[in-house]
């Protein structure tokens, strides 16, 4: 059984930079587990790894589809198991990094998914209701159907709400029913960093900030131009959709800069519903203290697997 690294947490707390970090000395290449980085023209809203970080170590998944494709979680996956069983058949170590909680696990435990196909009739009626009562009405309707997908899903991600009702409703099941854990096909180890709430806050802040230095909104008006609405759900992200509301006049842009900065705190926060610090099957490391001691444990780990036959020197 092939041997993989899962590299987890909320975001800006730099899952990035210890990917790189480890596969640079463990022979590994990054798999990417963001649902927002697989999109193309999206670089500096998403956070993508910088050019130098891309070049340093192959990364797979990442600006893969346009902005305006649908893509679905059942994609991911099957692309996702595609990719890493290349990585092991190379010989190497498959780094699976992201925030996304819904693509870490289905991978790390191969989620059997429903094959439930989109209802374009069913979906836009669910997105007209929400227009005309609000995201909330959803997600209550959500909570009541399949509380336990409501648990997981971040309640402004309309998105993902609108999947789980959609399957809902065409198969009076529930979607957290429906998907059930096979056997793994892989190894795994999965490492947490995660941060003392002020410090990640800051991180953020500090991270909403570079992007806008780093021409955040120039890159959302291209996309504008470009043909790329604020409607579709690649451009609903947070980021975007403020970015958007500012080049459209709605909001001044130091307000955009603090809806974003309070979005991505809410985000970081529901994260940890997906990534528990009490999950046994998660090592965590502080990122502020003690980060470094993930690099010994991915040592111990490749130490006690040898059979997996993968050359991570």
């Amino acid at each position: 059984m092939g041997l993989i690294l899962a590299i987890v947490g909320p975001t800006a707390v730099g899952k990035s930079q210890l990917a790189v970090h480890l596969a640079s000395n463990y022979n590994g290449e990054i798999v990417n587990a963001d649902s927002r980085q697989v999109y193309r023209f999206m670089d500096i809203g998403t956070a993508k790894p910088a050019p130098e970080e891309l070049s340093l170590v192959k990364h797979h998944l990442v600006s893969i589809i346009n902005p305006d494709e649908d893509f679905s979680l059942a994609h991911y996956h099957e692309l996702a198991q595609r990719a890493i069983g290349d990585v092991i058949k190379r010989g190497k170590l498959p780094i699976l990094v992201g925030g996304s909680g819904q693509y870490v696990w289905s991978v790390v435990e191969n989620w059997g998914l429903p094959g439930v196909p989109p209802d374009p009739d069913l979906r836009q009626r669910l997105e007209e209701r929400a227009g005309r009562e609000g995201k909330e009405a959803l997600y209550d309707e959500l909570r009541e159907v399949d509380p336990d997908a409501a648990r997981r899903i971040d309640p402004s991600n309309v998105r993902r709400v609108i999947r789980a009702l959609e399957v809902y409703k065409i198969t009076s099941t529930p979607i957290s029913r429906l998907r059930n854990k096979r056997a793994p096909k892989f190894k795994s180890m999965i490492i947490g960093l995660t941060a003392e709430r002020s410090e990640l806050y800051r991180r953020i802040d500090l991270r909403v900030e570079g992007m806008i230095e780093k021409g955040f909104v120039a890159e959302v008006r291209k996309l504008l131009d470009m043909g790329y609405s604020l409607k579709l759900p690649s451009m609903s992200s947070i980021g975007y959709r403020q970015i958007g509301a500012y080049l459209n006049g709605e909001m001044p842009l130091a307000t955009a800069v603090q809806e974003i900065k309070f979005e991505t705190h809410r985000f970081a926060r529901h994260q940890y519903a997906w990534f528990s610090l009490k999950d046994n099957r998660i090592t965590w490391f502080d990122t502020g203290v003690d980060a470094s001691g993930a690099t010994q444990a991915v040592e111990n780990f490749i130490n006690f697997a040898p059979e997996s036959g993968q050359s991570v020197r």
